[in-house]
């Protein structure tokens, strides 16, 4: 993703090593300079990846990937995006959920949560952090997971940024096969009645089936929407389960099919490639509301670029189950994250599109649960939303901050640190 404007670090730290991360930290620290981690640099939208006259800690040279079949987990560098990760796990027929798209870093997602397509079996990406090497505000080098710093491990699954600069993250991996996924298209016109039916489908389904619903423009300059699946399981049940999916028609193009993990990771890559300007909104559901239906069907009509989509991103099986404080990430009861993604490519249309697309980001939110995706938050939004994204772990999150970070260090992030 890239950023409209673009900021100007007074040093960049391209890191060798954990030994880096720490000399940089300690530095920013005692020079009282404004800090930033770069990963994969997926969060240049919001600012969080490079700051304006401060020390970036660029991890872009820190890619190792160690993977243990024996004992199913990976360890991974800040560095590592996931289409590096999953085609390394893949070798050993072994995966775990991650983003939607695969230029994606590994480090911003987890820290936020990160929905997936596997999620509906195996949960949030950060559900699936086994550990944690961790650089805290002090400078000290720590291990966290659920013996060692506990409440560290709880507060980094889900807190985003806010708690230390993560040098290594170690996952839990799963046997994955060919899984029966992609999308079916269907005319613009049709919009109402598929949005609705997606709502009825996805509201009652296995947790082996993870899917979405989108709008989106054709290549040939003709909006329309689609239903998304992804089954992971038996190919034979899997075509079972999505049949309704199938019937609802005719669609313009039926593009399901049996196909790997490392497929279906970039399916969605080409609507979102880089080089291009974007803005995004992705409030929570608890359900799709009449009003949130006519509200995206309404504004899509106008969207001002063809090359804006809104996807809604189902949250179910084990990503919703368990209580709020499970971890960090409080929405486990919203059922869809509904993500409107603009991009266009003149940059003298930044204005009409950023417009539209804060617009519709409110109409939806009005049928929401108030929250919004903490990845897509950053330095310059507000404590109120900050406040609703991390939902009722906020006053605990903000507790441990001031712990781990009481000089506010880490704090060009989604800011829990302004109470400090």
């Amino acid at each position: 993703m890239e950023r409209l404007d673009r900021p100007t670090s007074a040093l960049i730290a391209r890191c060798a090593g954990a030994a880096d991360a720490v000399a940089c930290v300690n530095f920013a620290r005692n020079h009282d300079v404004l800090l930033s981690m770069r990963g994969g640099a997926h969060n240049l939208l919001r600012g969080n990846a490079v700051c304006d006259d401060g020390l970036v800690v660029d991890f872009s040279r820190m890619k190792a990937i160690r993977v243990d079949a024996a004992n199913r987990t990976a360890r991974a560098e800040p560095g590592v995006k996931w289409i590096d990760f999953d085609r390394e796990v893949q070798a050993f027929g072994l995966a775990m959920t991650s983003g939607t798209f695969s230029d994606t870093g590994i480090s911003g997602l987890t820290l936020g949560g990160a929905i997936g397509w596997l999620g509906g079996m195996f949960g949030l990406v950060s559900d699936n952090v086994i550990s944690f090497d961790v650089i805290t505000a002090d400078g000290e080098l720590r291990r966290a997971n659920e013996d060692e710093n506990p409440e560290l491990f709880w507060a980094l699954r889900g807190g985003g940024g806010n708690f230390g600069v993560v040098t290594s993250f170690e996952y839990r991996l799963y046997p994955v096969g060919m899984l029966l996924a992609g999308l079916a298209i269907h005319p613009f016109e049709r919009a109402r009645e598929a949005l609705r039916f997606y709502r009825d489908f996805s509201s009652n389904m296995p947790d082996e089936l993870t899917t979405g619903f989108g709008f989106l423009t054709t290549p040939e300059g003709m909006p329309a929407v689609g239903i998304v699946v992804c089954y992971n399981g038996s190919l034979e049940e899997g075509e079972k389960v999505i049949r309704p999916v199938r019937e609802f028609g005719p669609s313009i193009a039926d593009h399901i099919q049996p196909m790997p993990y490392n497929a279906v990771q970039t399916m969605f890559d080409p609507l979102a490639p880089t080089g291009r300007n974007y803005y995004v909104k992705a409030p929570f559901l608890r359900e799709i509301k009449d009003g949130a239906i006519e509200a995206m069907v309404t504004r899509f009509a106008e969207v001002p670029s063809p090359f804006t989509v809104i996807f809604i991103q189902q949250k179910s099986g084990a990503m919703a189950r368990g209580e709020p404080d499970r971890t960090a990430f409080g929405h486990r009861a919203d059922q869809y994250s509904a993500v409107v993604l603009s991009g266009w490519d003149d940059p003298n249309q930044s204005e009409a599109n950023i417009a539209w697309t804060r617009q519709l980001g409110a109409e939806i939110e009005a049928f929401g649960s108030g929250g919004e995706y903490i990845d897509e938050l950053g330095p310059a939004d507000s404590e109120d939303r900050i406040r609703a994204s991390f939902g009722v772990n906020y006053e605990r999150l903000v507790e441990l901050k001031n712990k781990y970070g009481p000089n506010n260090l880490l704090r060009h992030t989604q800011n829990l640190g302004r109470r400090t």
